[in-house]
């Protein structure tokens, strides 16, 4: 199951990452305690508006930007959990009109 808070996490913590600081950096930064900022990342806890809000500023990313680089990774990951349909053999397919 896609849990939206673990793979808001991940992408925080990539972007947290990329730019070469400490978890102790953004979290004085956004005014967010260091544990909490932990766990957000981690996907332990859901992040408010108001703190997805301060945590990107202290990263200096646009939200929208968070937000679209989650919506991609959901969709990836709905892309290859999605079932596969099998084709039916053609002497079982009934048409339309036949029915």
């Amino acid at each position: 199951m896609i849990l939206l808070r673990r793979e808001l996490g991940d992408v925080l913590r990539e972007q947290r990452q990329s730019q070469g600081r400490t978890l102790r950096e953004v979290s004085a930064a956004a005014s967010v305690s260091l544990g909490y900022l932990s766990e957000v990342e981690r996907g332990e806890k859901e992040a408010s508006s108001e703190l997805l809000a301060s945590i990107c500023g202290a990263l200096n990313t646009p939200l929208s930007e968070v937000l679209s680089s989650v919506s991609e990774r959901v969709a990836e990951t709905e892309a290859l959990t999605a079932p596969l349909a099998l084709p039916l053999p053609s002497a079982q397919v009934v048409s339309a009109s036949a029915a």
